[in-house]
């Protein structure tokens, strides 16, 4: 059968309107910021003083830091943000400048085993950044707070599962059986931060009917509703992941990076992850892209 006049011309303005989004959705993605959302564990409390293998400042230890941020510094970040308060940021401008100048002695720092040291600034400096901006926000609790009220044993279980996958790689660290290279990449791998992500944001709402055990300030338990115990957790490592979140699109706005790198713990990845799927003005970069490149 022929096709109409009509046809044809609807036919037309379907074809023209399909391209129209295709190339304005193209151009959308051009616009967005790159952001590569790198999880990390505090290297200061890996350290443990018995076993030197846990030790980022041993010589081996050292070379492993270097193979790892090689592999990141492919990704080439125009900024790179850590886990400090906006209100550090001078301190952390003075401490940057002194390690530009080699003049930073990360063996005699308080703290400098840090991966805001041993990770952030390392890559700072070989891309030759002015500065590591701090992106963090107070807030989060400890995850014990949780010990009690309907299917809590559901959380308990799922907190010894993931203490023995930890247990597990803190012994590796130990013995010297896996490098901090190793034990970084495997952080960063979808398996390792989404088993926390499903501890911290997913198990508690099944908790309910209970209260919390020794909250700390950061709980303001007036407004805790013990039907919704487990959800009131989750809500408090939500709250300070937005708040993140809201640090890192600010200074966005403000210093228009394109390419930004995140150094953070990776308890937050799963979260952050998820909250900057749904911001159309940012792409989400895939660690692995580099840390599995070889």
């Amino acid at each position: 059968m022929k096709q109409t006049t009509t046809m044809k011309k609807r036919k037309r303005l379907y074809l023209a309107i399909i391209l129209l989004g295709v190339y304005f959705n193209a151009a959308a993605q051009s616009g967005k910021t790159e952001i590569l959302l790198l999880g990390s564990d505090h290297l200061n409390q890996v350290y443990d003083s018995g076993y030197p293998n846990t030790d980022v400042l041993t010589p081996s230890s050292q070379l492993a830091i270097r193979e790892f941020t090689s592999l990141i510094e492919q990704y080439s970040p125009d900024m790179v943000m850590i886990e400090v308060v906006p209100e550090g940021q001078q301190e952390i401008d003075s401490l940057y400048s002194l390690y530009l100048k080699d003049e930073l002695n990360l063996n005699e720092l308080e703290g400098g085993r840090s991966e805001v040291y041993q990770l952030a600034f390392r890559i700072g400096k070989n891309l030759k950044l002015d500065r590591i901006v701090c992106v963090n926000s107070q807030g989060g609790t400890s995850q014990s707070i949780l010990d009690n009220g309907e299917n809590i044993e559901l959380y308990k279980n799922e907190t010894v599962e993931l203490r023995k996958v930890v247990r597990e790689k803190y012994d590796a660290l130990q013995s010297g059986k896996l490098s901090f290279k190793d034990f970084l990449i495997f952080l960063n791998q979808p398996k390792a931060y989404n088993q926390i992500y499903h501890l911290r944001y997913i198990t508690p709402a099944r908790v309910t009917n209970g209260t919390f055990k020794n909250p700390d300030e950061m709980v303001d338990t007036a407004f805790v509703n013990p039907k919704y115990i487990g959800a009131e957790l989750t809500s408090v490592f939500k709250n300070r992941d937005y708040k993140i979140y809201s640090n890192i699109v600010t200074t966005q706005l403000r210093q228009k990076p394109k390419r930004i790198l995140l150094v953070i713990g990776v308890g937050h990845i799963g979260s952050l992850k998820n909250i900057f799927r749904d911001d159309p003005a940012f792409s989400i970069v895939d660690a692995n892209e580099f840390l599995l490149k070889e």
